[in-house]
């Protein structure tokens, strides 16, 4: 009996890994259960609230590993799964990732632990419901942007030629789209061919109607009607001028006014919270082309960037600096 309680809290534990050798082994020894992975960081308070739901769930779940990683500390692991936030959590199954989720979002969390734990098998009596809300969340997906395109990886890394070939036309053109990695999740993947009667990827949809593959998108950009369709992106420059004026105060930071992805950003809140003055945040992990394309725009190379009307104030020393001398204030008030 006490022999059988050491081995359910041995279960229950949540590993703590601290090199790249010792994850891939990690990987090795637990592919036949689901692994999911937190990379935190220490610094972030927000992964110190989801390492007390994994430790939860570890006690729900024994048959799932769990394991932490501290993203920083062993950043070939993290570079390899392209790591940019903490907490962001990945799930694997037989050695290879199956999903993923970014930020804090603990109810979301025990979702998918429970979702990939059951392997995705439902009751007899269950068996009609899933659909209906499997259904549900794919016309969510094909609608959650004017253009959606559904791919193999990612626009930055795709990861077949169709769907390498379908970015580069959508880029061509100056189409402005976002997309979803079909190997993220499985569920979606199958069930979108029956969903839209189309049994391969990549899909485009423009305000949630299937417009079809690559072979019909190379079609309209032969006969010219691409670009009627699909809603064109504005040119970065005068998106990142919008975007700088948005409000009087503009922070470009790691993460949100709730929640900082950074020590960086993380400090610079606190400095502005300080000063009661009003501002509004751009989460550049959230957008590639702004977090690239603003460090030119600015030629500033790093992040937080702070602006008051449209034009640059600097980083975080340079912050932290006027708030020493007391010329902080005046400039966020816009009166310097």
């Amino acid at each position: 009996m006490a022999a059988g309680a050491a081995e359910a809290a041995a279960a229950a534990a949540v590993v703590e890994v601290g090199s790249a050798r010792q994850f891939e082994e990690l990987l090795r020894l637990r592919a036949k259960s689901l692994l999911v992975v937190h990379f935190w960081a220490p610094w972030a308070p927000q992964c110190a609230q989801m390492n007390d739901v994994m430790a939860e769930l570890a006690k729900e779940h024994p048959q799932v590993s769990f394991v932490k990683l501290e993203a920083e500390a062993v950043p070939e692991v993290s570079e390899k799964y392209e790591i940019s936030s903490v907490p962001t959590f990945l799930f694997f199954k037989n050695s290879q990732k199956i999903d993923r989720l970014d930020g804090a979002h603990a109810p979301e969390l025990t979702k998918k632990v429970q979702r990939h734990a059951s392997s995705g098998s439902f009751p007899p009596s269950g068996n009609e419901q899933p659909k209906e809300d499997l259904n549900l969340r794919l016309k969510k997906l094909t609608h959650a942007a004017p253009c959606m395109l559904f791919m193999k990886g990612t626009p930055q890394e795709p990861r077949c030629g169709f769907s390498k070939q379908m970015v580069e036309i959508l880029n061509k053109h100056n189409i402005q789209f976002s997309s979803f990695d079909i190997f993220s999740d499985e569920e979606v993947r199958q069930g979108l061919k029956t969903y839209s009667n189309w049994p391969t990827y990549p899909q485009l949809y423009v305000s949630g109607e299937l417009i079809g593959g690559l072979d019909i998108i190379k079609e309209l950009e032969a006969s010219e009607e691409l670009d009627t369709i699909c809603p064109k992106a504005p040119k970065l420059e005068e998106r990142l001028k919008v975007l700088t004026n948005k409000a009087s105060v503009m922070l470009f930071m790691k993460g949100n006014k709730q929640e900082a992805k950074c020590g960086f950003s993380k400090q610079i809140l606190e400095v502005l919270n300080s000063t009661g003055v009003e501002y509004e945040t751009f989460d550049i992990l959230e957008d590639e082309e702004v977090r690239q394309g603003l460090k030119a725009y600015s030629n500033w190379p790093t992040y937080p960037q702070l602006y008051v009307k449209g034009e640059l104030v600097g980083g975080l020393d340079i912050v932290k600096e006027l708030k020493e001398n007391g010329e902080l204030m005046p400039i966020l008030k816009g009166e310097n």
